[in-house]
């Protein structure tokens, strides 16, 4: 078992950021595959971002590709997001996943966060 916390979500106004963290307890000896996926009110999962165990792999939705940027520390168990150039339609809970394979797909994904919410203001 993974036990996966996020942190770092908050209000922010258009075009600042905000940098995520993802931390797992548990079984993190294997190795898993880290992303992120948002969803706002009334739409589905969405994924954001993944990088490899290996984090020498990394894939981004061209929603914030150029903005957005993924990295992982294994010696502390840790993923972040960093988030430049925020917009409204940034705004969702996001959620950190733990999963064994790549995938831009929810179903790869055994493990997950309780989420965090980033509210991007106009």
């Amino acid at each position: 078992q993974v036990q996966l916390v996020e942190s770092g979500g908050g209000l922010v106004q258009a075009g600042g950021s905000l940098r995520l963290s993802c931390a797992a307890s548990g079984r993190t000896s294997s190795s898993y595959a880290m992303a992120w996926f948002r969803q706002a009110p009334g739409k589905k999962r969405e994924f954001v971002v993944l990088i490899t165990w290996s984090g020498s792999t990394t894939d981004y939705a061209a929603s914030v590709k150029g903005r957005f940027t993924i990295s992982r520390d294994n010696a502390k168990s840790t993923v972040y997001l960093q988030m430049n150039s925020l917009k409204p339609e940034d705004t969702a809970v996001y959620y950190c996943a733990a999963g064994r394979l790549s995938s831009q797909d929810t179903k790869w994904y055994d493990y997950w966060g309780q989420g965090t919410q980033v509210t991007v203001s106009s």
